[in-house]
């Protein structure tokens, strides 16, 4: 089985839910895909890195040099689109250009780089510095023109140990689709803050003001940040029919920020009871754990109910917000999964 591919140019696909729960870390061919413009031919050659603003002093760097220069790390960690489970918001229409993902644009791996922070500090962060702004170099098709796909995020965010700029994926190079030769990963953050085929750096006292960030990934005029609380069953699926009365039910959890998920519970009856799922993994920040449960269900149609909850001890709201939401972003309401029993 590959990928649900939404769209071929740009290439845009997501993992089928059968199979997003088979490994923690998601098989680089599995990953999910969110392209803006064409995949840009880049000569690692010829690349340079530049990161210039409010520093002592700018750097140019080659991909050599910044694995010659800098610490190798590697970092667990968990990306997924802002518009993940879109589809799942209720009488949402997805616009020109608009994804209609599902619960599957989100996949965790093992991403190898140098810490973004060891390189800013190597450039001397000035005064008045607040902010970190990425560039890449694909062309992106906005309102009858054409720029690069951008965005920031808070200095203090940006000198996080968890923040890598990458430049492998699961232990092989970075694939071109994935954003070769280097991509920013930025843990906790949704994905459009990890820039892929990154070109420039700059430390700056405001947010970036590309059309990424003030435009396309806001809620309520908000620039997007931190992930969503956020769970998903990847079995049974919806519209399935499974046999019974023991079905096996399994799916992803993930939470926003630095924030683990804590507990993951089920409910086979509109919400009247819920039962909790068991957790496999460590709860650490910055990536998913899978959840499992074996539910004794009768013959006839049912509908699970998911949720999630953190750390923090925030929970998955039980509705989406009445605010405004033409993009479909964020959305993490209880998951419905809808299905039939057999007996």
């Amino acid at each position: 089985m590959s990928l649900v591919v939404w769209s071929e140019e740009p290439r845009n696909a997501e993992t089928p839910l059968g199979l997003l729960c088979d490994s923690e870390v998601t098989p680089t061919g599995l990953f999910f895909v969110r392209s803006h413009g064409p995949v840009p031919a880049i000569d690692p050659g010829s690349y340079s890195l530049s990161l210039d603003g409010l520093v002592g002093g700018p750097l140019r760097l080659s991909l050599e040099e910044l694995r010659g220069r800098f610490p190798t790390v590697t970092v667990d960690a968990t990306l997924a689109c802002a518009g993940n489970r879109r589809s799942d918001l209720p009488g949402f229409v997805p616009g020109p250009g608009s994804i209609p993902w599902g619960a599957g644009a989100i996949g965790n791996a093992r991403w190898t780089g140098v810490r973004l922070r060891d390189v800013l500090l190597a450039a001397e962060v000035g005064p008045g510095a607040g902010h970190v702004a990425f560039r890449g170099l694909d062309e992106c098709a906005v309102e009858g023109g054409s720029v690069r796909f951008a965005g920031s995020i808070p200095l203090e965010k940006a000198l996080g140990d968890e923040v890598v700029l990458a430049y492998e994926m699961n232990g092989e190079p970075l694939s071109p689709e994935h954003g070769f030769p280097l991509r920013a990963v930025v843990p906790g953050y949704v994905g459009a803050r990890s820039v892929k085929w990154l070109s420039a750096i700059s430390v700056q006292p405001e947010p970036s003001t590309s059309f990424f960030q003030v435009r396309d990934y806001t809620l309520g005029g908000v620039p997007l940040a931190e992930l969503a609380l956020n769970s998903a069953a990847c079995a049974p699926r919806d519209g399935e029919a499974v046999r019974g009365p023991r079905v096996e039910a399994r799916g992803w959890a993930i939470a926003g920020g630095p924030r683990a998920v804590a507990r993951v519970e089920l409910s086979p009856d509109g919400g009247g009871t819920w039962l909790e799922a068991e957790l496999a993994g460590t709860g650490m920040p910055w990536t998913w754990r899978f959840w499992h449960a074996e539910l004794e269900l009768p013959a006839g149609d049912c509908e699970l109910l998911v949720r999630a909850h953190d750390s923090s001890g925030a929970s998955q709201p039980e509705a989406p917000p009445d605010a405004a939401n033409p993009g479909g972003y964020m959305s993490n309401a209880w998951q419905r999964v809808s299905f039939a029993i057999a007996s």
